[in-house]
């Protein structure tokens, strides 16, 4: 009885979660459609991060109250208050944005270009200026136009969640604009015991809970001089601390597809 119990209450965590994230999304758009033409741009985009952020932080504060989730992520705190630099994590799951979101408020994101036209994302998105992946020259000129504000940028190196263990090869866009904008690049690695939500992940289907996640800052990259050099530099990292970390992250948690095998 009281497993059944646990496992209904764990389907509930996951439902009503996914509805509160849906219902915050949606009460903003509606506002960030409204004020997009009536702020200057310094005025929405500081807006538009800031209320992310917010918005983000009171999710993943709501569903940790339920104690089938949980959320270390304090070592970001630390990176409020720097100047200009790229934040690369490695990419477990849907929900790296929005953890490292919840705690920066000035931050701009490379998103999926269809992300910025969707129902739930899109009207936000626009007014905080998050910058579209594609095309690829376009992405790096508004990433380097958007470090004169002094904000930061959210980039995954790997472009899509990990499915090869333990990272899988980077792409060279982070190279491209570290080299260019000449800022640096200060690695995050994202650690967890779950699967849920990783790449072939279905959105409705329950993990074994509690999950946990933990968020550590790696090594703070000076940029680059020589964009593939760096690239190998920067992966030869991910997979070695990623391994290192692996107690925490086991390599039986990656998803069905992954390549298991550990360098």
């Amino acid at each position: 009885m009281r497993a059944a119990l646990l496992n209904g209450y764990d389907y509930l965590v996951l439902y009503l979660g996914l509805v509160w994230l849906g219902i915050l999304c949606l009460a903003w758009t509606p506002v960030a459609l409204v004020i997009y033409p009536l702020l200057s741009e310094r005025r929405g985009r500081a807006l538009g991060r800031y209320a992310t952020m917010m918005a983000f932080r009171f999710y993943l504060a709501s569903i940790g109250i339920s104690r089938r989730c949980s959320f270390d992520l304090k070592a970001l705190d630390v990176l409020r208050d720097e100047p200009s630099l790229i934040i690369a994590p490695n990419h477990p799951c849907l929900l790296d944005a929005v953890m490292v979101i919840s705690r920066l408020p000035n931050v701009a994101c490379v998103l999926k270009a269809d992300l910025m036209n969707n129902i739930f994302l899109g009207a936000g998105a626009r007014l905080a200026r998050y910058i579209r992946n594609e095309p690829v020259r376009r992405m790096v000129q508004q990433a380097i136009q958007d470090f004169d504000s002094g904000s930061h940028l959210l980039l995954f190196p790997e472009g899509t969640r990990t499915t090869s263990c333990p990272v899988n090869p980077l792409k060279g866009s982070i190279g491209l604009i570290a080299h260019h904008a000449q800022v640096p690049v200060q690695t995050v690695l994202i650690e967890t015991d779950s699967t849920y939500l990783s790449k072939g992940w279905p959105l409705f289907r329950k993990p074994p809970m509690p999950i946990h996640y933990r968020v550590r800052l790696g090594r703070r990259f000076d940029p680059p001089q020589h964009t593939q050099r760096f690239m190998a530099e920067l992966e030869q990292y991910f997979a070695h601390e990623l391994v290192q970390g692996s107690a925490f992250y086991p390599a039986n948690s990656l998803p069905a597809q992954a390549d298991r095998t550990l360098p």
